[in-house]
């Protein structure tokens, strides 16, 4: 990959351009933190050729709000599968939208009939 490539993925969500010890310091937490939400899959860093953990901004929002529930009181494995949880319910309500608006001219015909 080219500087040039790597450039135009700035802008890409899933491109792993932190670094663990960049990411911890982003969230404002600790290296040990990352590992853990990682220990229980709330995220799961993709690997430089060297090894390293690398995390993208998706990775670190998905992060943040763990970070949130676990600063607010909520045990680390709670505040994991809450996350997940809240994610994969995003996810549903995206899906369902398109479903609803891909629906629509075939209603709005039938309807006309």
């Amino acid at each position: 990959m080219t500087a040039d490539d790597s450039f135009g993925r700035l802008d890409d969500d899933d491109y792993p351009a932190y670094t663990m010890g960049r990411a911890a310091e982003m969230l404002n937490t600790t290296q040990s933190f990352l590992r853990t939400i990682g220990e229980h899959r709330l995220i799961t860093p993709l690997r430089s050729p060297g090894g390293h953990r690398r995390y993208s901004r998706y990775q670190l929002r998905i992060a943040a709000r763990a970070r949130e529930l676990v600063d607010n009181g909520t045990p680390i494995e709670a505040a994991c599968r809450i996350v997940i949880l809240e994610d994969q319910l995003e996810e549903a309500q995206r899906i369902n939208t398109e479903h609803r608006r891909a629906a629509e001219p075939v209603n709005r015909a039938a309807a006309v009939a």
